[in-house]
């Protein structure tokens, strides 16, 4: 049994305008110890397929379909319910540490907290559990940083502390949604590093939410591409970076910079901008901007068909005329 079982989830959202549809059907399965990588641009769903597994969707969203943690669905579950697994079991790191932590709470204060609430444990265990955990995501002088307020830290040094925040209770899914986003790059390749030393040493399950594909590559296993909700194609890494199949995959790839080509050349980019999720295109949400676009594209949805060692792609264009380097 998977430790995530993902069937045709379904966000929307109600507006004054109408029905926003935020993700549509996606399927997907996470096993343990295993990393997913969720990319694609932003508004493709990739933050709201999070918010809907941890109960964390807005006021006017709701959920359809299924997501199945260790066999048990998840989705719509009531309040009292969702606090016993969030934390203790799904942890998430949210975009932005420093809306994420009070920043009228010690740092200290706000780790002990999940330990206390969750686990039961005194405020001394708690405090040394803390320390511990610090220690853990390489905190420096961690026993000193448990009397420090959330701004007296650094950006990589907020986001450590959500990192340990998020592991305190060992949960067997943590869910990053772009977790090196406000980060410089040398900070950026620290925390990658600390997520596959963590995975390592607790297998811990990730989903790791970016727009950045040279993080996928660091430290995912598997790579859902999303567009407008959907999946477009879906793979390892090095099926996804080195044999990409579908023209979405292949724009985002080609966009960016590269040290081994010519870099007076113009970077290309993918035309015009993703659709109006209040109404969708009948077809394939992608057509619009491809450059493979055929009438069938824009008369049905392709299905998202399985070929391989259980790749997927959704795209009437065959993948055949797709080269280790890209489009032919």
């Amino acid at each position: 049994m998977s430790l995530l079982e993902v069937k045709d989830l379904q966000v929307h959202f109600s507006t004054p305008e109408g029905d926003v549809t935020a993700v549509n059907n996606l399927n997907f399965t996470l096993e343990a110890g295993q990393t997913l990588g969720i990319v694609g641009e932003s508004g493709s769903g990739k933050s709201q397929t999070a918010f809907s597994i941890m109960g964390l969707l807005a006021k006017n969203g709701r959920t359809g379909g299924q997501a199945l943690f260790e066999g048990k669905q998840v989705l719509n579950l009531p309040e009292a319910e969702l606090n016993k697994i969030r934390a203790e079991k799904i942890s998430m790191i949210f975009q932005d540490p420093m809306t994420s932590l009070n920043p009228y709470m010690k740092v200290g204060t706000q780790l002990m907290e999940v330990l206390i609430m969750h686990k039961g444990c005194s405020k001394a265990e708690a405090f040394e559990e803390s320390v511990r955990m610090l220690d853990a995501v390489k905190m420096p002088e961690a026993r000193k940083r448990m009397d420090m307020f959330p701004h007296e830290f650094s950006g990589g040094m907020r986001q450590r502390v959500m990192i340990a925040m998020a592991l305190l209770c060992r949960p067997k899914l943590l869910i990053a949604d772009e977790p090196t986003t406000a980060l410089d790059v040398t900070v950026q390749a620290q925390i990658m590093d600390l997520l596959n030393d963590l995975k390592r040493d607790f297998n811990t399950a990730i989903i790791m939410i970016t727009h950045d594909l040279g993080v996928v590559a660091g430290v995912c296993d598997k790579v859902m591409v999303m567009y407008a909700g959907q999946t477009m194609e879906y793979g390892t890494v090095d099926e996804i970076f080195y044999k990409p199949t579908h023209p979405y995959t292949i724009g985002l790839l080609e966009s960016i910079p590269r040290l081994d080509t010519d870099d007076t050349k113009e970077l290309p980019i993918i035309p015009g901008n993703p659709p109006n999720l209040l109404n969708l295109p009948t077809g394939c949400p992608f057509q619009d901007r491809c450059g493979h676009v055929t009438d069938s594209c824009r008369k049905q949805v392709p299905n998202l068909e399985t070929f391989g060692n259980g790749r997927q792609r959704a795209c009437f264009w065959s993948h055949e005329l797709v080269t280790a380097g890209g489009a032919q």
